[in-house]
């Protein structure tokens, strides 16, 4: 009984640490892709030759986003700016000087469920990743 016991208990200590490093590169590349599209959508956005994100924009970002195995139902983007106006807006372009800010979020979707096996408490289902940045804006009318 007490090889049983020994063997079930090492076997899922060997799965933990089999797996373990596996679902903590999944967060890690996540994390990065979304920090990259943060950047990439800011940079082109807030171009001189643009100055906005359009829908089109963010629907692009999202069909290369589920390249990487993220689902498009899940990707969330919020936009904000220095002075209060919506950068969305193709018609009215964001002007020079105006700070563009983004965000993209993205659920951890169960990944650290793992991590209870050994009693660590896993993330809430509800929590989500998260990647920001800020770019002035170059447009000129």
């Amino acid at each position: 009984m007490k090889q049983i016991l020994l063997f079930v208990l090492f076997s899922a200590m060997l799965c933990w640490i089999m797996f373990s490093p596996i679902y903590k590169h999944v967060v890690i590349v996540r994390q990065a892709v979304l920090q990259q599209e943060v950047d990439y959508l800011l940079e082109v956005g807030a171009s001189g030759a643009y100055g906005y994100i359009s829908k089109d924009m963010e629907r692009q970002s999202s069909e290369r986003l589920v390249k990487f195995g993220l689902k498009a139902g899940s990707i969330r983007y919020e936009y904000s700016t220095t002075s209060g106006v919506d950068p969305t807006i193709r018609s009215a372009p964001v002007s020079r000087g105006t700070g563009i800010s983004l965000s993209i979020s993205y659920p951890y979707e169960n990944l650290f469920v793992i991590d209870s096996l050994i009693g660590i408490t896993p993330v809430s289902a509800d929590a989500s990743m998260r990647a920001y940045g800020m770019k002035m804006s170059e447009y000129v009318p």
